[in-house]
């Protein structure tokens, strides 16, 4: 991670912070920024530990969801599972469940056992409001899965491709491409790309973890694909909680999902981030005030797999 020399990441200002929601890792960059106090006030006001009923309604309006797991050799990977609305159901202010049959060609798949840490996004594409929460999974139905809500938020509309009238299509039975790097299909997928998830975790100091998935967008290209097939992401303005990064940080390791979202490809990733705050070539990608770098381990194409599809975006996306 690039750092000036004046201040380090391992010695942040507010890590005492006794209602903080944070962990070590969010508070340090937030301290390297100057903006450890302030969220440490803030954090306690938004982070709940419950779904508000706004939420929940929000929840069982959504045709998909976007879910962060990590499969049995600690990777992380970021997937979407799909329904008809009301596929995903809030009955109380502590649970979410999620009615969806297994997907073994999906490599998240084997991070959905019972008690398994567990992070999640629900996005409206056409309005642009989306909601985040974290948990452990709770395998104690037959037409799918629960969520035990540990952290529930909102976020920012901000970078979010506008995408209306999905359309559900039968999903496609072609096998899985896996590589240890991006054949030339993911590699343009991802140079197209205006959108993509992010999964990423910490562990605590008694080994239980804590995953995230989010949502990165940009202009057509706003990821670069190096020659050495190292994926370079902008971060951009945002919420200053630095989930991802504290994450990436804390520790190494993040899953990315790409969506074709007019083939239903997807494309999914997991390897290694870097964290670049100060990086020389900053200003190749306008507006963002950061990099960060992805190394891929292992990539997963799956074309048509995901049974909807999407119209062009509009221009809207701040």
């Amino acid at each position: 991670m690039s750092l000036p020399e004046s201040r380090s990441l391992s010695e942040p200002r507010a890590a005492s912070h006794p209602t903080a929601p944070w962990h070590p890792g969010e508070v340090a960059i937030q301290a390297h920024l100057g903006v450890a106090e302030r969220m440490a006030e803030l954090g306690p006001r938004v982070i709940r530990d419950h779904l508000i009923d706004q939420h929940r309604a929000f929840y069982g309006q959504l045709p998909f969801v976007v879910l962060g797991t990590v499969d049995p050799d600690g990777e992380a990977w970021a997937t979407v599972r799909t329904g008809a609305p009301g596929f995903l159901d809030a009955p109380d202010p502590g649970h979410l469940r999620v009615r969806v049959a297994p997907e073994p060609d999906d490599p998240a798949e084997a991070g959905l056992s019972d008690g398994a840490a567990i992070g999640l996004l629900g996005i409206d594409l056409g309005t642009r409001r989306r909601n985040r929460l974290n948990g452990s999974v709770a395998r104690d139905r037959p037409d799918g899965f629960a969520i035990r809500v540990a952290q529930s938020f909102g976020n920012c509309p901000q970078y979010i491709r506008v995408r209306t009238d999905p359309e559900p299509v039968p999903a496609a039975a072609a096998a899985p491409q896996v590589s240890d790097r991006l054949d030339a299909q993911a590699r343009a997928l991802v140079a197209g790309a205006e959108t993509l998830f992010v999964a990423s975790y910490a562990v605590g100091p008694d080994g239980t973890r804590q995953v995230d998935v989010s949502h990165r967008g940009g202009p057509a290209g706003f990821v670069r694909v190096g020659a050495d097939g190292v994926l370079t992401v902008p971060d951009y303005s945002g919420n200053r909680f630095f989930n991802t990064l504290g994450n990436m940080l804390a520790n190494p390791r993040a899953g990315l999902l790409f969506i074709d979202f007019a083939t239903g490809d997807l494309v999914q990733m997991t390897g290694r981030p870097e964290i670049v705050l100060d990086a020389p070539d900053r200003a190749d990608f306008p507006g963002a005030e950061r990099l960060w770098r992805f190394a891929p381990r292992s990539v997963v194409r799956r074309p048509g797999a995901w049974p909807l599809r999407f119209a062009r975006p509009t221009a809207r996306s701040r």
